[in-house]
């Protein structure tokens, strides 16, 4: 348990830092707005870019090991939209919930967790897991939520307005744009790869700033206490277990399948509250899920790690 607050101790770190710049007036009511769209618009796609232009193509693939990881958290996304979609939410909300069920923290989390946990043979299959994470769940709720925001277009108006807007999508275009350079055996050059590393490096914390300074605003009394305990059980609970069914069932080795289950035992990651503040809608229950799913993914991590032990 305390390799794994060591882990989340950071994260705590840079939500306080956010949170005590707004109560202290450091940053105006401005700021959580205008740092997510830097994150959106140009460290985010610096880092989807250096991802995907730099993946080893030959290490990577490990076919079943994407289809436990990458079905589940599909799944969760899926599953989580059909339920809020019955309760009556909108298809861009329900989305962005979708995300926070199925949206693991791998990008800051996952490495060190994986490291500390399983060793050096578990960072190419946690590499696997952010770039599905990124490029597959992230760019599936996008997609959901362009098409919610269009949906008074009827047939092929609303396939040419989704598309339109996918098409100017910075969260789509970097990765899209990365794996087609990297697939092209170039490689990116030296003064490049430093420009995107520290660029790219900026994405995490800025959000996670962005969050604590959101966190600090006045907001009344809480809501959604029920739809946040649902989603952050399914997230540290839910996704995990699925996950671990798909891996049994197709063969995955222990390496494989231990850093499957523990990328989807990751708690919720930055992205759905990124999403949910670039499209203005609420974000409440979003940054509650984050914050309460990362509190929580100290214990529930730990109890697995002990598990397969």
């Amino acid at each position: 348990m305390l390799a794994t607050l060591l882990v989340v101790l950071p994260i705590f770190a840079l939500i306080l830092a956010g949170w005590l710049a707004r109560r202290t007036g450091l940053l105006g009511p401005q700021a959580t707005g205008e740092l997510n769209r830097f994150v959106v618009y140009l460290a985010l796609p610096a880092l989807l870019f250096d991802v995907m232009a730099n993946a080893a193509w030959s290490q990577i693939w490990q076919p079943g090991f994407i289809a436990a990881f990458g079905l589940s958290s599909l799944a969760m996304l899926g599953l989580t939209v059909v339920w809020r979609r019955a309760e009556g939410r909108p298809l861009p909300d329900a989305a962005i919930d979708g995300l926070n069920a199925g949206y693991p923290n791998t990008g800051f989390m996952g490495f060190p967790v994986a490291l500390v946990a399983l060793g050096h043979e578990a960072l190419a299959p946690t590499t696997i897991a952010v770039i599905l994470t990124v490029c597959l769940v992230f760019a599936g709720a996008i997609v959901l939520i362009e098409a919610g925001l269009r949906a008074g277009a009827g047939g092929r108006a609303l396939v040419g307005r989704v598309a339109g807007a996918l098409a100017r999508n910075p969260l789509l275009l970097a990765p899209l744009a990365g794996g087609l350079y990297g697939a092209s055996g170039l490689g990116v050059p030296g003064p490049a790869e430093t420009f995107l590393k520290l660029l790219g490096g900026a994405a995490s914390p800025c959000a996670l700033v962005a969050l604590g300074l959101f966190l600090a605003q006045a907001r009344g009394a809480p809501a959604g206490r029920g739809t946040t305990a649902i989603l952050v059980g399914l997230k540290l609970v839910a996704h995990p277990v699925l996950t671990w069914a798909l891996g049994r069932a197709l063969g995955l080795p222990p390496v494989l399948l231990h850093t499957a289950v523990l990328m989807a035992a990751l708690p919720t990651g930055t992205g759905p509250f990124m999403l949910a503040e670039f499209y203005r809608r609420e974000a409440a229950v979003t940054a509650d899920t984050i914050l309460l799913s990362t509190i929580l993914s100290v214990a529930t991590v730990s109890a697995y790690l002990a598990l397969a032990a």
